[in-house]
C-alpha cells in the first residue's frame, strides 16, 4: 500500500499517492457485490443474484478494462495513470487481487449459496447422483435435442487449434491413445451451446426443482460424439476476450455500417481470460495458454461450474417468499392520481420521480399520451439503452404512425446493446421515424425527451430529463431521477440541446462550441462535453470562498463513479479549506478521503442493496442558498469529454426539499447497508452504536413511497398495458382511481 503524504509534502494535489487505481477501486466495488450473497440478511433466493451479478460484472471488466490494457501493452503504450501504475503492473495487479475473490466467491456459492437454495427447495445434481431411468430420459434428450446443433472440432495435424468464442464455454475433451512427441495426445473442443437452456430439469417431483448443467449431460455423452473413441477427459473450459472497440473518426464515413462491421470482426479479439476447471494438468494449462497467446496470470482455475450468470433465471421460479425480498409495487405520485390531462398536471407544476419507489409507468404513460393527443406535433427523444419489446419505442412508433414529426437519437455504441439498438434503428425507420446516430467521437448518453404541444397561447414545450435509461425493465431494478417540466427555460435547452445533437455539423469532427457559445444558447443546463465539468468545478469554488470556521462549506454528491482526477483535485482543495463534503459513490473512487489535512473532511459512502444506485445529484450549500444539479454524468473523464450529457438544475423549493430530506439524507443516515471508504481504499460497514435505531436506505425509501404514494396495478401489468392496445381501452385499463388503497 502507498504511504499516505502529508499536507507539507503537497503541491498541487497531483501526487500518485493520493490517488486510487480505477480498476482496483472496482475490483473492490465487485467484491461488495459478493458480499452481498455471504450476507446472513440476505435471503437465499437473493444470494445467488449477487453470485451472478459478480460473475456478470467481471465478464465485462474483463472485455473492456482489461481488454483495454491488454492493447495498450500490445502496442507497447507506457502510460502511467494517476496512482503511478503502467500498464503492466496494472494487469499484475489487477490478477494478484482477483484471483482470491473468485476463490471466495466459488466457496460461498459452495458453502452459503447452494444450501440455501436447498432450502427453499431448487436442488443440483451430477450424474452420479441420478438413477438410471433419469439417465436414459437424459440420453434421449441429447440425441433428440442436443446432439444435432454440436459440431466437435479435432485438433490434429489437419485442423488447427480452432477459435474459441468469447464466453463460449467448451470442453475440452481428451482421448486414450499413445502418444508421442510426433503425436501429442488427440484432443478435440465441443462447444456447448447457448441456445439450450444450460440448467436441465430431472427428477421432476413435489419437493421442487431439480436441475443439472447441460455441459454435464454433454460430457455424458460424448460416446455418441466421438463413436470408436476412448474419451480420457472432458473438461470445462471458457475463454473471455478483449471487445473494447475503437471507431477512428477519420476512418468511419457511416456510423451504422462502420459498426456493424465492427461487431462483425470481434471474433477477431485477442483472449484475455481463460476459466478452466480445477486440477486441470499444468500441461494443458500452458497448452491453451500458448495457443491462445495469453497471460497465465488471467487463467482461472474454477471449483465449480464455469460462469455463474445462469444462475440468474432461478430468479423466475416461484418459491416460498420467505427466501426472496419482499414484494414492493412501484406507486404512482399523488398529483397524477387525477383525470386530467397530463399535460396539464405538468403545467401546474415540476413532477420530480425518484424510481423504482415512483413507477416508471409515469414515463411510459407520458410518452404514450404524446403518441396519441392530437394536439402534439412532435416528439424527440434520446435512447440509449431501450431493452427488448421497448413501451417507450412502441409509442414512438405510434406517433409516427399518426403523423407527429417524432425523431429518435439512438445511440449505437451503447456497449453490450449495440445489435439491439441497430435491431431498433431498422424497425423505427421503417414507421417513418427520423433516426439519428449522434457522433463517432462521443456517445449520446443524456436521458432526455421533449414534446411539441399546441394550445391556446400558442406552441409548449414539454420536457422529461433523466439520471437513467428508456428502459422499462431496468426501471423497476435501477434507482433514478426524473424531472417532468413545462419551465420555458427547460423547454429552451432541451429543444437546444436535440438541435445540437441533430444539426451541428461542426461536432461532427471533434471540434466544440465554445463556452461563451453554449452560455448564449443554454439558459439552465451544462453539456458535455462543453461546460459540465467547468460547472461543477465553479460550484467547488463557490463552497470554498463561502465556507468559514463557523459556517463550513457543504457539498454532498451521489454517483456511480468518481474517477476524474481534475475533480479530486478540487474536493480536495475544498476539504482543505474546511468545506464539508459527503460523498455516495457506488462503485469506482479514486479518491482517498480521511487524509489529515488534506481530505479529512471528505467523507466517502458505497451503498448496495436490492436495488441497483445508479442515481446522481450533486448538491451545493451555496451559503444557505442551496444549488441542486441532477443527471446522467459521473465524475469520469468519459461523461466530461467523451460523451454527450445533459446536467440540469432542480430548481422548485419542494423538489429541493424532498431530494434533501428524504433521498440525500435518507442515504447519509443508512447504517445497515452502507460501507465507509478508508483512507486505504478498503471499505467497512458502518458500526451501529448501541441502542442506534436501524437504518436501510432502501426500505425506508420504499416505506416513504408506500406512504406517499397511490397503488397501482402490478407494475408489469401496468407497463404492458400502457405499450400495446387501442388508446380508449388503455386508459380504461391502467385508469387509476383516488380511493385506491395504499399498501
Amino acid at each position: 500500500m502507498n504511504e499516505i503524504v502529508r499536507p507539507s509534502d503537497i503541491t498541487d494535489y497531483k501526487e500518485p499517492e493520493l490517488f486510487i487505481n480505477r480498476e482496483l477501486s472496482w475490483l473492490d466495488f465487485n467484491y461488495r457485490v459478493l458480499e452481498e450473497a455471504q450476507d446472513p440478511q440476505t435471503p437465499e433466493l437473493e444470494k445467488i443474484k449477487f453470485i451472478s451479478i459478480f460473475s456478470s460484472n467481471l465478464d465485462e471488466f474483463y472485455m473492456v478494462r482489461v481488454g483495454s490494457l491488454s492493447r495498450a501493452r500490445e502496442v507497447d503504450l507506457d502510460e502511467i495513470d494517476p496512482a503511478g501504475l503502467s500498464v503492466q503492473k496494472q494487469l499484475d495487479t489487477i490478477a494478484a487481487s482477483n484471483q482470491p475473490k473468485v476463490a471466495e466467491q466459488y466457496t460461498c456459492l459452495r458453502e452459503t449459496v447452494l444450501p440455501g437454495l436447498a432450502r427453499a427447495g431448487i436442488h443440483f445434481h451430477t450424474i452420479r447422483e441420478l438413477p438410471e431411468d433419469e439417465l436414459r430420459s437424459l440420453r434421449t434428450f441429447f440425441l433428440d435435442q442436443v446432439f444435432p446443433i454440436l459440431t466437435p472440432l479435432a485438433v490434429d495435424a489437419g485442423h488447427p487449434f480452432p477459435y474459441l468464442g468469447n464466453l463460449k464455454e467448451n470442453l475440452m475433451v481428451l482421448f486414450a491413445g499413445d502418444q508421442t512427441e510426433n503425436h501429442p495426445q488427440a484432443m478435440a473442443f465441443v462447444e456447448i451451446p447457448s441456445i439450450i437452456d444450460r440448467l436441465i430439469p430431472v427428477m421432476e417431483s413435489a419437493d421442487g426443482y431439480h436441475f443439472i448443467f447441460l455441459e454435464d449431460v454433454i460430457a455424458h455423452n460424448l460416446d455418441i460424439v466421438f463413436s470408436g473413441m476412448i474419451v480420457e477427459q472432458a473438461i470445462p473450459i471458457r475463454v473471455t476476450r478483449n471487445l473494447d472497440y475503437d471507431l477512428h473518426e477519420n476512418e468511419v464515413l457511416d456510423l451504422l455500417t462502420s459498426l456493424e462491421a465492427e461487431l462483425k470482426d470481434r471474433s477477431n479479439q485477442i483472449a484475455v481470460r481463460l476459466e478452466i476447471k480445477k486440477d486441470t494438468p499444468p500441461d494443458l494449462i500452458r497448452l491453451l495458454c500458448e495457443h491462445l497467446n495469453l497471460d497465465p496470470n488471467h487463467v482461472y482455475e474454477i471449483d465449480g461450474p464455469l460462469n455463474t450468470t445462469c444462475f440468474m433465471k432461478l430468479m423466475n421460479l416461484k418459491v416460498d417468499p420467505a427466501f426472496r425480498d419482499p414484494p414492493f409495487n412501484p406507486r404512482i405520485p399523488q398529483r397524477l392520481d387525477t383525470d386530467a390531462d397530463i399535460f396539464k398536471v405538468i403545467s401546474d407544476g415540476d413532477i420530480l420521480l425518484h424510481h423504482p419507489y415512483d413507477s416508471f409507468a409515469v414515463v411510459v404513460d407520458f410518452i404514450n399520451r404524446a403518441a396519441m393527443d392530437p394536439h402534439v406535433l412532435a416528439i424527440k427523444q434520446t435512447l440509449y439503452r431501450t431493452g427488448s419489446n421497448s413501451p417507450i419505442v412502441a409509442a414512438l412508433i405510434r406517433a409516427a404512425e399518426n403523423g407527429k414529426q417524432v425523431t429518435a437519437i439512438l445511440e449505437l455504441k451503447a456497449r453490450f446493446d449495440e445489435e439491439s439498438n441497430i435491431g431498433w434503428s431498422h424497425r423505427m425507420a421503417d414507421a417513418g421515424i427520423n433516426i439519428v446516430f449522434g457522433f463517432v467521437k462521443w456517445k449520446v448518453h443524456c436521458k432526455a425527451t421533449l414534446v411539441v404541444r399546441r394550445e391556446k397561447t400558442g406552441l409548449k414545450k414539454y420536457v422529461h430529463l433523466s439520471t437513467g435509461n428508456y428502459n422499462s425493465s431496468t426501471a423497476k431494478l435501477y434507482t433514478d431521477i426524473g424531472l417532468l417540466t413545462a419551465d420555458d427555460d427547460f423547454g429552451h435547452d432541451v429543444s437546444s440541446l436535440f438541435n445540437v445533437i441533430t444539426g451541428f455539423n461542426s461536432w461532427v469532427g471533434g471540434r466544440t462550441f465554445s463556452q461563451d457559445t453554449v452560455m448564449n444558447m443554454f439558459r439552465k443546463i451544462a453539456i458535455s462535453p462543453v461546460n459540465t465539468m467547468d460547472a461543477m468545478i465553479s460550484r467547488i469554488k463557490r463552497e470554498i470562498e463561502k465556507s468559514t470556521p463557523e459556517q463550513p462549506g457543504l457539498i454532498i454528491a451521489k454517483m456511480n463513479a468518481l474517477v476524474e482526477p481534475k475533480m479530486i483535485r478540487w474536493l480536495y482543495k475544498a476539504s482543505a479549506a474546511g468545506v464539508r463534503i459527503n460523498l455516495i459513490v457506488r462503485g469506482i473512487c479514486c479518491l482517498r478521503p480521511g487524509i489529515p489535512g488534506i481530505s479529512d473532511t471528505i467523507q466517502v459512502t458505497s451503498i448496495l442493496d436490492r436495488f441497483l444506485e445508479h442515481t446522481r445529484i450533486y448538491y451545493f450549500h451555496n451559503g444557505g442558498d442551496p444549488e441542486i444539479f441532477s443527471g446522467s454524468a459521473d465524475w469520469m473523464p468519459r461523461n466530461f469529454k467523451r460523451r454527450v450529457e445533459a446536467l440540469f438544475p432542480i430548481e422548485d423549493k419542494r423538489l429541493k426539499t424532498r431530494i434533501i430530506d428524504e433521498i440525500l439524507m435518507t442515504y447519509l443516515n443508512d447504517n445497515v447497508k452502507a460501507r465507509v471508504m478508508q483512507s486505504d481504499g478498503s471499505y467497512r460497514r458502518v458500526e451501529r452504536i448501541k441502542g442506534q435505531h436501524k437504518v436501510c436506505s432502501q426500505i425506508k425509501l420504499i416505506a416513504i413511497a408506500r406512504k406517499g404514494g397511490v397503488k397501482s396495478p402490478p407494475y408489469e401489468d401496468l407497463v404492458k398495458a400502457l405499450g400495446t392496445g387501442p388508446f380508449e381501452s388503455r386508459l380504461s385499463e391502467v385508469k387509476l382511481k383516488k380511493s385506491a388503497k395504499k399498501k
